[in-house]
């Protein structure tokens, strides 16, 4: 007899784990969704397995918002291997290049990290995630095959020396957007004049999310062993906790029950234009509202009443 499956439960939020080495992203949210038996569940960004840090996972209706996720700013620390050159630009990948690393003055280093400061562009390597064609990019470079991939802008917040050896440096960096790291190290081997590639790389933070909040696979596992599937809840932020910038707006009853069916709503206290965040009397999140052009509070994505 095959074993009953395990019923799934409703639950929203969002997990902001501290996702180990050696897996990856998608195995890490199976794992999660399996643990707490969610319904739906969804992460907010991939992590190379050699990475480690913070990935957001949405549960429920919180899935709904990490679009928002998804295009937030974000901060890494990496280990930079000077000297080598890699296919994956990581130690995952064989090595086709090795340099010797040339001896740099703090002057040498900061003139390297200042190139790349700012906004900057692109050409995302084969072994990314952006698909071509419905397939992973990375599918293809397993195969050997290799496609044309278009620059693409990013900016670089800021770019940090934290320490330096003679073929290793450890680099903090602050993100937009679809910034690869991996290609950010290797481009500044390439102004070094040495090569390098990403040997260590950890997420520090998503949007508001920082290192503090994050909770390890561990600590998931042991909570459920503890209390059952439920044991892990209290570790959930809101679902909402993404958009902590937005402006929250309080809607009475008879406004929440027609927003609720996708009408437009008035509302006194509503900000002239933007998004915003909808509670209902008594604190309910009813879902994220945009000011139309006649001032009313229009749908966006609402969660289920």
């Amino acid at each position: 007899m095959s074993k009953p499956r395990r019923p799934k439960r409703p639950i929203d939020g969002i997990l902001l784990l501290d996702k180990p080495a050696g897996i990856t992203s998608n195995k890490a949210l199976q794992e999660i969704k399996h643990l707490m038996q969610a319904e739906k569940a969804g992460h907010t960004g991939s992590l190379d397995p050699l990475a480690t840090g913070l990935l957001p996972i949405c549960l429920g209706e919180a899935s709904k918002f990490s679009q928002y996720l998804l295009d937030a700013d974000k901060v890494y620390r990496a280990t930079m291997r000077l000297g080598q050159k890699t296919t994956t630009a990581d130690a995952e990948g064989e090595i086709i290049a090795e340099r010797p690393v040339p001896v740099l003055s703090c002057d040498d280093i900061e003139a390297v990290l200042a190139q790349f400061r700012g906004a900057i562009t692109q050409v995302p390597s084969m072994f990314s995630a952006l698909k071509k064609d419905g397939r992973p990019l990375y599918e293809l470079a397993r195969q050997g095959v290799e496609v044309e991939r278009a620059a693409r802008p990013v900016h670089i917040y800021r770019l940090e020396l934290l320490a330096a050896e003679a073929d290793s440096w450890e680099i903090e960096v602050a993100c937009s957007k679809g910034t690869y790291v991996r290609n950010l190290v290797e481009d500044m081997g390439e102004a070094i004049g040495c090569g390098a590639h990403v040997t260590a790389l950890r997420r520090l933070a998503a949007g508001p999310f920082q290192e503090h909040q994050m909770v390890s696979l561990d600590t998931v596992k042991a909570m459920v062993a503890a209390a059952g599937p439920g044991g892990a809840d209290s570790l959930l932020e809101a679902p909402w906790a993404g958009l902590v910038g937005l402006p929250h707006i309080e809607l009475s009853e008879t406004a929440s029950y027609y927003l609720l069916q996708g009408q437009p709503v008035r509302v006194p206290s509503a900000p002239s234009e933007g998004l915003a965040l909808a509670f209902e009397a008594g604190g309910g999140f009813l879902g994220l509202v945009e000011v139309a052009d006649d001032g009313r509070l229009a749908p966006r994505r609402l969660i289920k009443g």
